[in-house]
């Protein structure tokens, strides 16, 4: 969802940096191909993860939700040399596609694919991470949290996407649906979660970027 006008998006994505062209051949594909490609992060939310993850310069990087791949490249962009990207999916009908364009990134040799349950994955995951992107189904967000958090090291950063979910965020929690009262209530415990510092990015869909104390 952007809540932008369109030609005030199209504006922002002409004054920033241009979008790869691989990642602009795996958009279309997605677009093309895939259910629900709006999923996918785009040209101006794949260059702030990019922006943010160089900024951070992590050495281990954990996503969770890979979908076609487009956030996995973006975040692997900022990585230290020897570092990696661990991004989990439940889709495995994607897996051809994911790989295809993972092997074509640059940091293709850093990124490790995992497929099947993310809260049966990441227990397994023996690393301290310095950067966490959840995008995933949002019923479990809070619970991908506190998997994560533990594992990531002070001073690390979690991102979490569609915290705004198309605004219906701002509903009366009776009229909420599921999903969207997950996301309610995920805002609502990072607001007063003291182990983080937090802010709510008003990027596309809505980015929650904390800092773990």
């Amino acid at each position: 969802m952007d809540f932008l006008p369109e030609d005030l998006t199209d504006y922002i994505e002409l004054h920033c940096e241009p979008e790869p062209e691989l990642l602009k051949e795996l958009a279309r594909e997605t677009y093309a191909k895939v259910l629900m490609p709006r999923m996918l992060s785009g040209h101006l939310q794949g260059r702030v993860l990019s922006l943010f993850s160089r900024m951070i310069r992590p050495r281990l990087i954990l996503e969770i939700g890979t979908f076609t791949g487009y956030s996995a490249i973006c975040l692997a962009e900022g990585l230290q040399p020897g570092g990696s990207l661990h991004t989990i999916d439940i889709n495995d009908e994607l897996a051809p596609m994911v790989r295809r364009y993972l092997s074509q990134s640059e940091k293709a040799d850093s990124i490790h694919c995992y497929w099947g349950n993310a809260l049966e994955i990441i227990p397994g995951i023996d690393a301290e991470f310095d950067l966490v992107f959840i995008d995933a189904d949002k019923i479990n967000y809070q619970k991908y949290y506190e998997l994560a958090l533990p594992k990531l090291r002070v001073g690390g950063w979690i991102i979490a996407d569609n915290v705004l979910w198309s605004g219906k965020i701002l509903d009366k929690p009776i009229k909420m649906d599921a999903d969207t009262l997950a996301l309610y209530k995920f805002n609502d415990f990072l607001r007063n979660d003291q182990r983080v510092k937090s802010v709510l990015v008003p990027v596309r869909d809505g980015l929650m970027v904390a800092q773990k104390r």
